[in-house]
């Protein structure tokens, strides 16, 4: 395949797929164990949450699509198999296990979290350099820090005072870093 002139040098194009692939990586592992927690689903929440995990899989099933389509436009090669894909990830997985609902979600939650961390330091890397890249990543940022708003949600349930403020315990109290 002829490589495609963007404007990037060679080992800007091929640093940009390296990183790419991890976001693949990790979004296509997210929805594997977003929907092994749709699978597993048990109890009085089964309703609500069956029908969240699904509506996240699908989310992430688009987005890991997405990437591939972006690493090609970029002239490279989506990794696309379960051993590259663990090899790359950041996240993990935890083989075996069935969790608990309320365990389920708190897991998803932090890797959402992770994985919008490193969209953000991704971005930040490359929105000078290709702009396209930076903008797709920020899309997917963005529904990264929303799925996690909703599974925070579930695991929260605080009351909110009148004046709108929350009590949250102490493990939960916002910190600034």
């Amino acid at each position: 395949m002829r490589k495609p002139n963007l404007g990037l040098t060679e080992a800007q194009r091929i640093s940009l797929i390296a990183d790419l692939n991890v976001h693949l990586a990790n979004r296509y592992l997210l929805q594997v164990k977003t929907k092994k927690a749709h699978w597993d689903l048990v109890g009085p929440q089964f309703t609500a949450l069956h029908a969240l995990f699904a509506q996240h899989y699908e989310q992430l099933d688009e987005a890991v699509d997405a990437l591939a389509e972006r690493v090609r436009m970029l002239g490279g090669y989506p990794i696309g198999t379960v051993r590259g894909f663990l090899e790359l990830a950041s996240i993990e997985e935890h083989p075996g296990e069935v969790t608990r609902a309320t365990q389920a979600v708190a897991e998803l939650l932090e890797d959402h979290e992770l994985l919008a961390r490193e969209a953000t330091q991704t971005i930040q890397r490359w929105s000078d350099v290709e702009p396209a890249t930076a903008d797709l990543l920020t899309r997917q940022l963005e529904e990264h820090q929303k799925m996690a708003w909703q599974l925070r949600s579930l695991l929260e349930g605080e009351s909110v005072q009148p004046d709108g403020a929350v009590d949250l315990p102490a493990t939960l109290t916002p910190t600034m870093a």
